[in-house]
This record gives C-alpha cells, structure tokens and sequence, in this order.
C-alpha cells in the first residue's frame, strides 16, 4: 500500500528557511509525479508545487522564486526547499500523490512563521 510520510515542518522566523522531506513507499516513486499542498487555518487546502518524472516542476504563484522542489528517485523521497519564509507561508503541508486512480496523502506537517 502506498505511504507518505512527511517531516521537516516546525517554527520558523519571517524570512527564515525550512525544508521538508517527504518519505514515499509503496509505489514506483519514480514515474510518479508528486505534489505538496498546504492548508491553513479556514482556509481550503492549495496546491503549492509539483514535479513530474521528467523532473519538470511547477509552483503556485505566491511562492515562485522562494520555495523549491525536488525529488531522490534513488531514495523515494520528495523535498520541499521553502525560503524567505513569510508569515502567510503558515500552513500544515501534505506530501501527495495519484495512484491508480487514487489520491493519497501524509499525515502533514506544521510550518509556523512567526517573529
């Protein structure tokens, strides 16, 4: 069965930097394209970023130019490189991927911005 586990989340100044990662199972990760979103508080959960097999990747406006993602075909592992942190940034962010016709999702993990 397919498992996503993510790490990496925590509390972060404005301006700061954190990076999270992404442990996949399950699947033949490499071929798979593999998404982050973000949902934060009353809000509906966005897609943030996504990168194919290919390892073309795309990015929600708000965080173009500060937030990169990556991914280790080698390891299974998804990675989030999130910078010039802002307080809007503030969020529980879901490693996800589709999966014969499925979506499946980690548990999350918190990212707070804040002086």
């Amino acid at each position: 069965q397919v498992r996503l586990v993510e790490s990496g989340g925590g509390l972060a100044q404005p301006g700061g930097s954190l990076r999270l990662s992404c442990a996949a199972s399950g699947l033949n990760f490499r071929i798979h394209t593999m998404n982050w979103y973000r949902q934060a508080p009353g809000k509906e959960r966005e897609l943030v970023a996504s990168i194919a097999s290919s390892g073309a990747s795309n990015y929600t406006d708000p965080v173009k130019g500060r937030f990169t993602i990556s991914r280790d075909n080698a390891w299974n592992r998804l990675y989030l490189q999130a910078s010039s942190l802002k307080p809007e940034d503030t969020a529980v962010y879901y490693c996800n991927t589709r999966y014969k016709g499925r979506n499946y999702w980690g548990q999350g993990t918190q990212v707070t911005v804040s002086s």
